[in-house]
C-alpha cells in the first residue's frame, strides 16, 4: 500500500461567515478568502496529490479546482507528476442537518450539536430533525472511500496521497469511527477553513488516523480543545 487520504474541509464560504447551517448541496461559495486559503493549503502538500476528490458542493468544488490549479502552476515544467482530477464523488457531502438548514442562531447550533454528540458517543440511529442519522452519513461516506482505497491504495503500482475535499462536521465522524481516536477528542477538534484530517490504510481493511488538524498522535480527550473562538472554526460544522 502506497499513499494516504487527506480529507481536507473546504475554505471559507459566505455561509461559514453567517454562521449558517448550509449542508445541502450545492450551497455556498467561496470567499475571497477560501480561495486564499485553498491555494495556501496546496503549499502544504509535500509532493502533489496522486489524485484530487471532491464532493458535489460547490464549496468543495472549488476549493479542489483552487488547490489542482495551483499545483498545476508549481508544476507546471513537469506534466508527469500532475494529479487526476479534480473528480466529483456523490456520498462525500455534509451532514445534512433538514430542518436545521439555514438557520444562524444560536438554539439551532446548539440542537445540531448535542446529536452530533451523541453520534460520536454511539447513539447513530439518532436523526437530526427532518435529516440525517448518523448511521446514514457513514452508508453513504464509508463506501466511497473504500472505493478509492480498494480501487488506488491498495495497488501496489499506486502512489502518491488523495486529497479528499469535503466537509468539518462529516470528516470529524468518519475519521472517528474509521479509526481508534477518542470520540472526546473528534467532539472537541474541530477542523478550520483546509485543516485536514489525514488517514493511512493498515491491514485487514483498518485505517491509522497520523493527523488531526495541527495535531499528531496521540489523540485523547485530554488534548488541548480547539473551539470557533480559538480560530479553528467560525461555524459548528467545523
Amino acid at each position: 500500500m502506497s499513499g494516504r487520504l487527506v480529507l481536507v474541509r473546504h475554505g471559507q464560504t459566505h455561509s461559514n461567515v453567517a454562521r449558517r447551517l448550509d449542508t445541502r448541496p450545492p450551497g455556498a461559495e467561496l470567499t475571497d478568502l477560501g480561495r486564499e486559503q485553498a491555494r495556501g493549503f496546496a503549499g502544504t502538500l509535500a509532493e502533489p496529490p496522486g489524485m484530487i476528490a471532491h464532493s458535489i458542493a460547490t464549496r468543495a468544488v472549488q476549493t479542489a479546482q483552487q488547490i489542482s490549479t495551483e499545483i498545476q502552476r508549481v508544476i507546471s515544467t513537469d506534466i508527469h507528476v500532475a494529479p487526476r482530477g479534480p473528480h466529483a464523488f456523490d456520498g462525500l457531502h455534509e451532514v445534512q442537518v433538514g430542518e436545521l438548514e439555514d438557520r444562524a442562531d444560536e438554539a439551532a447550533h446548539d440542537e445540531f450539536n448535542a446529536i452530533y454528540r451523541r453520534w460520536h458517543e454511539g447513539e447513530l440511529s439518532v436523526a437530526l430533525p427532518g435529516g440525517e442519522s448518523g448511521h446514514q452519513v457513514l452508508e453513504r461516506y464509508v463506501p466511497v472511500l473504500d472505493r478509492l482505497r480498494a480501487r488506488y491504495l491498495d495497488d501496489d503500482g499506486w502512489r502518491g496521497d488523495i486529497v479528499v475535499v469535503s466537509h468539518g462536521a462529516a470528516i470529524r465522524l468518519v475519521s472517528a469511527v474509521l479509526t481508534d481516536v477518542d470520540p472526546g477528542f473528534a467532539i472537541d477538534h474541530h477542523l478550520a477553513n483546509t485543516e485536514s484530517v489525514v488517514l493511512a490504510p493498515v491491514t485487514d481493511g483498518r485505517w491509522s488516523c497520523l493527523q488531526w488538524g495541527r495535531l499528531t498522535p496521540p489523540f485523547g480527550s485530554e488534548a488541548s480543545v480547539t473551539t470557533a473562538g480559538e480560530g479553528s472554526s467560525a461555524d459548528p460544522m467545523g
